[in-house]
């Protein structure tokens, strides 16, 4: 499946809203989601939880959704998002990251 098949299918459940609405949910969404990430490997490193691998797919999906849901709503292509980002991850990082090349960044101020 490409990342434009899923997000085809991934719009079918998003519901008809007004675009201001398909936006704000997007955006909303993706931050519960992400925070909901973010929360199993809090519990994980600090509380001693053990990390369940499927939910942790499951929140990753969640997340998937809303970026694919916000793409839509902005009228992009998902593929086209992954490649703008890798694109830009190589201008960044020819080389691959390293600690080293990060500190060199020129697009970053200290």
């Amino acid at each position: 499946m490409t990342l434009d098949e899923y997000q085809q299918l991934a719009a079918r459940t998003i519901g008809t809203r007004t675009h201001a609405d398909q936006l704000s949910n997007m955006a909303l969404g993706l931050a519960g989601e992400a925070g909901e990430t973010a929360d199993m490997l809090k519990k994980h490193l600090f509380h001693g939880k053990p990390l369940d691998p499927d939910e942790v797919m499951k929140e990753l999906g969640d997340v998937m959704w809303y970026v694919a849901g916000m793409a839509t709503a902005m009228g992009m292509s998902l593929d086209d998002v992954a490649q703008r980002n890798v694109d830009k991850l190589r201008t960044r990082y020819p080389d691959g990251f390293s600690a080293e090349a990060s500190a060199l960044r020129r697009d970053v101020v200290a």
